[in-house]
């Protein structure tokens, strides 16, 4: 079954970071997905742009509506997933617990509605 892991972090908490900084923190997620693949377990990833970036749409009485920013208004933000092919919750739990987003956010793990029963 196919788990997403969506992490969440807050913007704040990284505005420390030095490109140095962000190196590392690029080879420690590298060092996540390649254990990811080397278990059979990797399926997709991605890094999104920051928060500012995005674009919310809506239908309001049938008009599109067309908001700058996300959708939800809370101090963290979505700054990335992991799409992961593992048997069952616990494993997908495991290797969410692996994932160096825990450090600094926190990981939400959605089961794939794409197949489900």
């Amino acid at each position: 079954m196919q788990y997403t892991f969506l992490l969440y972090s807050n913007p704040a908490d990284m505005a420390h970071l030095t490109p140095a900084d962000w190196a590392r923190e690029k080879e420690v997620y590298g060092a996540y997905i390649g254990a990811l693949k080397e278990a059979g377990v990797f399926v997709s990833t991605d890094w999104l742009q920051p928060v500012q970036t995005a674009t919310t749409l809506s239908l309001e009485n049938g008009q599109r509506r067309v908001q700058d920013g996300p959708f939800a208004e809370t101090r963290e933000c979505l700054g990335g997933f992991f799409v992961v092919e593992v048997p069952h919750l616990d494993a997908a739990m495991a290797w969410a617990e692996k994932c160096p987003a825990m450090r600094y956010g926190k990981v939400e793990i959605r089961a794939s509605a794409m197949g489900a029963a």
